[in-house]
């Protein structure tokens, strides 16, 4: 693989440049971060060095198409990759921080069958280049809004833990680079449990996401198919060793998804799951986003409030979260980077 702009640390970057002296590395490692895609408005170099970058230091992404939801605070960006691959990345404007939600691989071999990625099936890992571009297009499109980026959600297409020897890399980057403090870095899983164990050793405590949306085994062996090999007392027992190591909350993603996980017995299951850690999780309540493979409703309003009641009357945390992009395929389990999903099949919630 080619390496691009983004792959190369700062002393490789120093070594591509030898023949120059130092400063100039210096400036055209800032110039990456912090100057935009295109080389020739850099200014601080001479046009022959920017030619030079520019042939040297090829761009990972070629930007495809950008849809904007209808508020404008939330833009969608499909990229193509060197071999043809596309991916998805989607930056959300609050009135508080600005967040993007970047891509760990080209589609996603998790296989849930809710999630329009998971549809799509698994192209390859991305590279730290392509992850990193990825932060860096968003932070100008925030600057272009005027806006600072200040959050960023590994939680895009594929499964971040799957790809750790790129993921953390790149977060280690984007922390250093921009400054961003760790709580302000979020990596979700499905669950891969020593993917866990290993996050929880990292030197950053960045936040942990666990797409959970079902709190016993027989109806997540459904939804999200890696729980046969990691059931959830393996990942609940998991989740308190990164508590106990990191002391940085974890939240629970639960897709509400009707007659399916939305019942009263589960909001009871989900809670008892939530105080089995200390401090307990905070939860995310998802209305479920349509996607073409798998043709089953979200909950309607009514129901989720309710859930979210039963919840908080157990003492638990809990948050719904607003659709943000869903009419531009954007929101969360909607990205396929334009790739045709298989047709789905909808699990049997079981009794109440």
């Amino acid at each position: 693989m080619v390496l691009t702009r983004f792959d190369r640390e700062r002393e490789a970057l120093g070594e591509l440049f030898a023949d120059l002296p130092r400063y100039r590395s210096d400036q055209i490692w800032r110039a990456i971060y912090y100057e935009g895609d295109d080389p020739m408005q850099w200014t601080a170099l001479s046009l022959q060095l920017r030619e030079r970058v520019a042939e040297v230091l090829p761009t990972a992404l070629t930007p495809v198409h950008t849809s904007i939801s209808d508020d404008g605070d939330t833009q969608k960006m499909l990229w193509e990759l060197a071999d043809g691959s596309r991916i998805e990345s989607v930056l959300m404007l609050y009135p508080d921080r600005a967040t993007v939600c970047i891509s760990t691989q080209a589609g996603c071999a998790m296989a849930c069958s809710f999630c329009a990625t998971g549809q799509a099936g698994f192209t390859r890992h991305l590279s730290v280049g392509e992850i990193v571009e990825q932060v860096a297009r968003a932070r100008q499109a925030a600057i272009s809004r005027g806006r600072r980026l200040s959050n960023i959600v590994v939680m895009g297409m594929g499964e971040p833990l799957a790809n750790e020897r790129a993921l953390w890399p790149s977060v280690e980057r984007v922390h250093r680079e921009y400054e961003l403090s760790a709580r302000h870095i979020t990596v979700s899983t499905v669950g891969l449990v020593a993917g866990i164990d290993r996050l929880a050793d990292r030197p950053l405590p960045v936040n942990l996401a666990v797409s959970l949306h079902a709190a016993d085994d027989e109806l997540r062996n459904q939804l999200v198919p890696i729980n046969r090999r990691h059931p959830i007392d393996d990942l609940i027992a998991s989740c308190s060793r990164y508590l106990e190591k990191r002391r940085r909350r974890i939240s629970f993603e639960w897709a509400m998804i009707d007659g399916v996980n939305d019942r009263d017995s589960d909001a009871e299951k989900l809670a008892s799951l939530c105080h089995r850690l200390s401090p307990s999780a905070h939860v995310n309540l998802i209305p479920l986003n349509p996607t073409p493979g798998y043709p089953v409703r979200g909950s309607d309003r009514k129901t989720i409030a309710r859930f979210c009641d039963t919840l908080e009357r157990h003492g638990v945390n809990v948050t719904v979260r607003r659709n943000r992009g869903d009419e531009i395929d954007a929101a969360c389990g909607q990205l396929a980077a334009g790739q045709p999903v298989r047709l789905g099949r909808r699990p049997s919630g079981g009794g109440s």
